[in-house]
């Protein structure tokens, strides 16, 4: 398998799957952190994907989703943004919107 079939299998099998720096129990920068507290807050049963384990995929994902930055955040295999689209949804309320829209909260 090569680094876009591995993302793509991630996505696929996780409802919501979050590509971030470290883990949700030891996130390493503070925008993977606040992310990962927010679907916390929410409620949410996520994968966390730590693109430091592995350069190739630190890259792949940017490639994939062609987003520079981590973390990134795909709910039922779609790209739903970064650090501060999260943020913004959260705080109007769309974020908590869509994840019961979905069915995941």
């Amino acid at each position: 398998m090569n680094i876009e079939e591995d993302i793509k299998k991630l996505i696929d099998e996780n409802d919501i799957c979050l590509f971030m720096k470290g883990t949700p129990e030891a996130p390493q920068c503070g925008f993977s952190m606040t992310v990962s507290n927010i679907l916390k807050h929410l409620g949410t049963n996520f994968k966390g994907v730590d693109v430091l384990t592995s350069n190739e995929l630190r890259q792949g994902i940017k490639d994939f989703s062609d987003w520079p930055t981590i973390p990134q955040l795909y709910i039922k295999g779609d790209f739903i943004g970064g650090c501060d689209i999260i943020k913004e949804m959260f705080d109007k309320g769309e974020l908590k919107k869509l994840l019961q829209e979905k069915s995941l909260i």
